[in-house]
């Protein structure tokens, strides 16, 4: 790192498997900006301490992914609107000892399934799977991307309908039905599953039934490479077609990329270039 670079980082635990540094360095290639992109892997329990200590060393932002999001909202100074209502942050902005927090995760979801998977949001029903951070985080760009029905189903019942009345404003707003479930209770199909639970981190069976799945059905998780594979392939067997959320890392990425920098990456190229490896 020389002078010229500032620092970033991406903070969570587990977050060895994190290819956001990676991303990141081919972003600055590509724009000529000049920074230095680490992974910080921070104890449960330490995830304010661990901001502070990397503001202390210079940092100018971070991304912030399980299990810190909800924390890194309420630590925050100030707050994005995406931020305020999912109660959840991924990206965080340092400016002296002001933080700034907002969350790109919805938009580089919407991006992903609209532009790279090609499947059009509009009118679409949806499940969503889970009813913490990373559900938070994108449930309000699904609802404004035009979806027609939003069920989220999450073990904690209380915990999705939390997440629903949060939302109910906005899913009037857009003239979109929405709904909290617990999982066993679901009895419809829908045209876009979306796993947003850390099932596929631990190794857990997925966490709804079969029978929610449509033939050719989007079967969306928001995690990556190994962790996905699971679903992947349970989507796979009952017909869906899968997708993990490599492209939503990159584009949630290049929506962070630009809040801090001001230019917004070319997140198609890098994407592709991350298939083509793999």
């Amino acid at each position: 790192m020389s002078s010229s670079d500032d620092l970033y980082c991406v903070m969570g635990n587990p977050v060895a498997h994190s290819r956001s540094p990676a991303i990141h360095a081919r972003f600055a290639e590509l724009t000529g900006e000049h920074l230095v992109y680490e992974r910080c892997l921070l104890p449960i329990g330490g995830f304010a301490q661990g901001v502070r200590d990397f503001m202390a060393r210079g940092g100018r932002g971070c991304n912030v992914t399980v299990p810190f999001k909800l924390e890194a909202a309420a630590l925050a100074t100030t707050r994005s609107e995406r931020v305020q209502r999912a109660g959840a942050a991924n990206t965080l902005v340092f400016d002296g000892q002001a933080i700034h927090a907002d969350n790109t995760d919805g938009l580089g979801l919407v991006a992903d399934i609209t532009r790279n998977a090609g499947l059009p949001l509009a009118g679409r029903d949806v499940l969503l799977v889970g009813a913490g951070g990373a559900a938070a985080g994108v449930l309000g760009p699904l609802l404004q991307a035009g979806v027609r029905h939003v069920t989220v189903a999450n073990r904690t019942l209380a915990r999705a309908q939390a997440l629903v009345q949060a939302h109910a404003d906005l899913a009037l707003l857009q003239k979109a039905e929405l709904l909290a479930l617990a999982p066993q209770a679901l009895d419809a199909d829908f045209d876009l599953i979306i796993n947003a639970t850390a099932s596929s981190l631990s190794g857990d069976s997925v966490p709804v039934p079969t029978h929610v799945l449509r033939p050719g059905s989007l079967a969306y998780d928001m995690m990556y490479g190994p962790a996905a594979q699971g679903f992947l392939d349970w989507a796979r067997q009952h017909g869906a077609v899968p997708r993990d959320g490599l492209g939503m890392l990159v584009e949630q990425a290049a929506e962070a990329f630009a809040l801090w920098r001001g230019v917004r990456p070319p997140s198609a190229q890098v994407l592709a270039e991350l298939q083509a490896a793999a």
